[in-house]
């Protein structure tokens, strides 16, 4: 196992649960207790990320740290429509 494969399963594995993270946010369409700025902080990382990981010659890393990346931007996207944007129904 090299240091590039290692990092690119903590990263694939971290996209998966950013996607749990958006699939609850789905079903329950509300937001609560959760800062934007912090997600924005590690989007802005990912895309960091991005940039650093071609020159370490991490390959593996990169194509996970994308996935990572697209996670959080759809994870934000939610995030923007559930808290500013969707009238919650009432019973």
């Amino acid at each position: 196992m090299t240091p590039d494969l290692i990092n690119s399963l903590f990263e694939l594995c971290a996209g998966f649960f950013i996607l749990n993270h958006a699939r609850v946010l789905y079903k329950e369409k509300m937001v609560h207790g959760i800062s934007i700025i912090s997600i924005l902080f590690f989007v802005l990382w990912g895309f960091w990320n991005l940039f650093y990981y071609p020159h370490l010659g991490q390959t593996l890393s990169y194509y996970a740290g994308m996935f990572i990346c697209f996670a959080n931007i759809t994870w934000i996207g939610m995030l923007v429509k559930y808290r500013y944007f969707h009238k919650p129904v009432e019973l």
